[in-house]
């Protein structure tokens, strides 16, 4: 879910040694606001509208698929020297990124390049906000509630408006039959020589939640060449053809397995 985060206290710019100390500065105020959703020093979101039970059946897979992962986890993101992760427990990670909502600013107006700022204490501060949903939270019920908790009894009294855009609810896919699963590990096993592993994605696929939607009871499977030595979703997409290759095989199976239910 994305929105537009203005505020306003003058209706043009001061210098700041007149208003140091009168004024408060729209910046403070936004950090004030932000504060409301998240917890700074933890991340953690704060209104309980914006979470959902994470099921036991997704927890034990978090926790198996991080056992296998190890700390390609966090690793595999470009941290400057000496960064590191949010947590260090790998589980939590996976589900953070999956399960638990985050708030990031990924966009700013009314800042001026430091090369062009000067002492004056500016009229707005806009902010473009993302918060990223679990995937059983209804994204436009969660948007209006954004909003309140953002416009009402604003610091100051400061004008304060947010203008939600995108806001797409995700998708959860149903309790896994027992034949899918049976199929997956025994194809997993025959072709990679592992059992099968499962992870959910922290980004929302708009096709999958209509199709979910509209066949409610269906088994689905949602897999793909994204391992290592490929790059499916990148200008110069290319995939490994080994492993595309056994995946294209565990497929086959499943749908033999599936034809077999028939």
């Amino acid at each position: 879910m994305n929105g537009l985060l203005t505020i306003e206290v003058l209706s043009e710019g001061v210098h700041s040694g007149d208003a140091s100390g009168v004024v408060p500065s729209s910046f403070r105020i936004a950090r004030q606001l932000l504060e409301r959703i998240d917890d700074a020093e933890t991340g953690i979101v704060k209104p309980s509208a914006f979470h959902a039970q994470i099921p036991d059946e997704r927890s034990a897979q978090a926790k198996r698929a991080a056992e296998v992962l190890g700390e390609e986890i966090w690793r595999k993101f470009p941290f400057v020297k000496a960064m590191r992760a949010v947590s260090i427990d790998l589980a939590d990670l996976v589900l953070n990124r999956t399960w638990r909502p985050a708030l990031s600013v990924t966009g700013a107006e009314g800042l001026p390049a430091p090369a062009n700022a000067g002492n004056v204490l500016r009229p707005k501060t806009a902010l473009l906000l993302s918060l990223r949903l679990p995937p059983t939270v209804k994204a436009e019920s969660a948007a209006r509630q954004l909003q309140a908790i953002l416009e009402t009894d604003p610091p100051y009294g400061a004008r304060v408006k947010f203008d939600y855009g995108q806001a797409a609810t995700g998708w959860h896919a149903p309790p896994t039959a027992a034949w899918l699963e049976a199929a997956l590990e025994t194809s997993s096993v025959k072709h990679f020589g592992k059992g099968v592993m499962w992870m959910g994605e922290g980004g929302t696929i708009p096709f999958m939640a209509m199709l979910g939607a509209k066949f409610p009871q269906a088994q689905f499977l949602i897999t793909g060449v994204l391992g290592p030595h490929s790059n499916a979703h990148g200008p110069n997409e290319f995939l490994q053809l080994d492993y595309a290759k056994r995946l294209t095989s565990c497929v086959a199976d499943v749908l033999a397995a599936h034809a077999a239910q028939s």
